[in-house]
């Protein structure tokens, strides 16, 4: 286990390879899961923002699911998610020209419609964030089958999890933290 600042961060996210293969898995990641994508609190009033924007974006399925439920909605286990529907498919997913399932949020933010990219929970994909007392903690959790091509691709490539995922742990984290981490890191490759 790592600490930093309070987060405790699996060795999973530096000894484990991964880089996504988006052209394997289809970004099933938005289509296969317990729930919605989990929303922290303050990305609440985002996800409202972005709604009227990204909703040209969506197809009539997601629009009615969100119009029925909300721009996002209470789950047991997540606390807040995004809506999906029927419990697959996020209602913020499209599919592209190539049959990869993506944000529509993503979407608008690099078309520059919205300055929010997505829930950091996507974002950070396979890492997730979970509780250790009142403390955060950041677990290696990638989908066996479905992230089995990213696993392989990471591998071949060389490139730890973290390292693969740096842009949203900076996002969410700050660059000390990511800098503090990648030195923790490179210290235990050296052994």
């Amino acid at each position: 286990m790592i600490i930093i600042d309070n987060v405790y961060i699996s060795e999973e996210l530096v000894k484990e390879k991964f880089v996504c293969a988006l052209d394997k898995c289809k970004g099933g990641c938005c289509v296969d899961g317990d729930a919605g994508a989990p929303l922290n609190h303050d990305e609440l009033e985002k996800i409202e923002e972005v709604y009227p924007i990204v909703k040209k974006y969506l197809t009539q399925e997601a629009i009615a699911e969100i119009e029925r439920v909300g721009v996002y909605k209470r789950d047991e286990e997540f606390d807040m998610v995004t809506p999906d529907i029927g419990g697959g498919v996020c209602v913020y997913a499209y599919t592209d020209e190539n049959a990869v399932v993506k944000c529509a949020i993503e979407k608008a933010y690099y078309a520059g419609e919205v300055t929010w990219k997505k829930p950091i929970s996507c974002h950070l994909f396979p890492i997730r964030i979970g509780k250790k007392g009142i403390f955060e903690s950041l677990n290696y959790e990638p989908r066996q089958d479905l992230c089995a091509p990213a696993c392989a691709n990471g591998s071949a490539l060389n490139v730890p999890v973290y390292q693969f995922l740096k842009e949203p742990i900076i996002r969410k984290y700050g660059e000390e933290f990511y800098d503090a981490l990648d030195h923790v890191a490179r210290e235990k490759m050296d052994r």
